[in-house]
């Protein structure tokens, strides 16, 4: 059972972002979807074996975390699409295989805004468990290289009841304030406790273990929730409808140098959900109001 820890409420302002190879004014915001999705790449991983309607002779699997992913631009069940609604362009992420659909381009400086909502359908290997999804920032590297579906990065958990949750997938890591709930008696394994971020706390933690955000703040099941990223240096703050729910620094990647940019890329993780609004600009430093609600590790 989860642990809610419960706080009084932020109000925040933004701003913010940057392109490797791009220049764009501050003020400027780029919008990120269009009608053909011209400007992300999907990869697709490793059908689960209960998925219909592919090709004869198609790779599949109960464990979509090992075998034959279909790979880059490889999408022929139109897991990323965009529907019209409301006179409002929305990305739709079927879920019905893991996959990730990514930026072509890095990012580096940035304030990341988007909202979303689940839609209803589930699919194995997560028919029965929360859904599922993710925001992956500061993508870097070959496509695939964890359960030979996304690429190795800091994620920003989008997942029922724990949006703004963090954790680094093979290889990236930061440090935050924070504390663990023992759950085990073998202090020796990874997954012995449950991990809070907590800017109160002196307590500094240091890895990519998954770790629980500060609140949580999503709406409920079929409201539009809005997020936003700021990665500014080596520093990540996940903000959930408003309110700061994780700050992480000194960020890291697998050969321990600052991790400072990268490629962003969404998940399809099992369950239906919809993007739109999914804007970016530069920023080079917090606001005020966000700089005021951090406490850095001296």
């Amino acid at each position: 059972m989860r642990l809610t820890i419960k706080r009084q409420a932020l109000t925040l302002l933004g701003i913010g972002f940057s392109i490797t190879c791009q220049t764009v004014s501050a003020d400027t915001w780029h919008y990120l979807i269009d009608k053909e999705l011209s400007q992300f790449e999907t990869w697709v991983g490793i059908p689960h074996s209960s998925v219909k309607g592919l090709q004869a002779g198609t790779y599949q699997s109960d464990d979509v975390t090992k075998g034959t992913p279909l790979g880059l631009n490889n999408d022929p069940l139109k897991i990323f699409s965009v529907i019209q609604e409301d006179n409002q362009v929305i990305m739709k992420v079927t879920g019905e295989i893991y996959a990730g659909i990514n930026t072509k381009k890095e990012y580096q400086n940035y304030h990341l805004v988007f909202q979303f909502r689940w839609g209803w359908p589930r699919y194995e290997p997560r028919l029965d468990k929360k859904r599922d999804s993710g925001l992956l920032y500061h993508c870097q590297g070959e496509h695939g290289v964890f359960w030979h579906t996304w690429k190795a990065c800091l994620e920003y958990q989008i997942q029922e009841s724990d949006v703004g949750d963090y954790l680094g997938l093979k290889g990236p890591k930061g440090q935050y304030r924070g504390f663990m709930v023992e759950k085990g008696n073998k202090p020796d394994k990874r997954d012995n406790g449950l991990y809070y971020y907590d800017p109160n706390s002196d307590n500094i933690i240091t890895g990519a273990r998954y770790t629980n955000a500060y609140i949580e703040n999503e709406m409920p099941l079929g409201n539009w929730n809005t997020v936003e990223l700021y990665a500014v240096g080596d520093e990540a703050v996940h903000i959930v409808n408003g309110e700061v729910v994780m700050f992480v620094e000194n960020l890291q990647d697998k050969h321990g140098k600052p991790l400072t940019k990268g490629q962003v890329q969404f998940q399809s993780e099992a369950a239906e959900i919809y993007y739109k609004d999914m804007k970016i600009r530069t920023v080079t430093q917090l606001p005020p109001e966000i700089e005021a609600q951090i406490r850095r590790i001296d």
